[in-house]
């Protein structure tokens, strides 16, 4: 079984930076996509960024220009770099290995870990 621990949340302003990772133990995913996804109270989980097993990106419009998804094969781990951060951005980040194609897939290979809370404050 996978375990997904995600970190690198924290408080932080609008405009600000934070870089987030995600490491997976449990088996290696260098051959999976994996992405990630955030959620606010009262909303379904979204798939912001995607990555292939090839480096191939894929991001949501909300987040298309700010964000950065990368992937570290030998640590097991993948990243999000998110720049100019805003208000909306406010949730709790987790990542996973989503499964089926695009961006609107809800379902993941992997159960949940426990998320990095992501607050942006005026």
């Amino acid at each position: 079984q996978v375990q997904l621990v995600e970190s690198g949340g924290g408080l932080v302003q609008a405009g600000g930076s934070l870089r987030l990772s995600c490491a997976a133990s449990g088996r290696t995913f260098g051959r999976n996509d994996m992405g990630w996804y955030r959620q606010v109270p009262g909303n379904r989980r979204e798939l912001v960024a995607r990555i292939t097993s090839s480096d191939i990106t894929n991001y949501a419009d909300s987040v298309k220009g700010r964000f950065t998804i990368s992937r570290d094969n030998a640590k097991n781990t993948v990243y999000l770099q998110m720049n100019s951060l805003k208000l909306e951005d406010t949730a709790v980040y987790y990542c996973n290995a989503p499964a089926g194609y695009g961006m609107g897939s809800p379902f993941t290979l992997w159960s949940w870990g426990q998320g990095t809370q992501v607050t942006v404050s005026s």
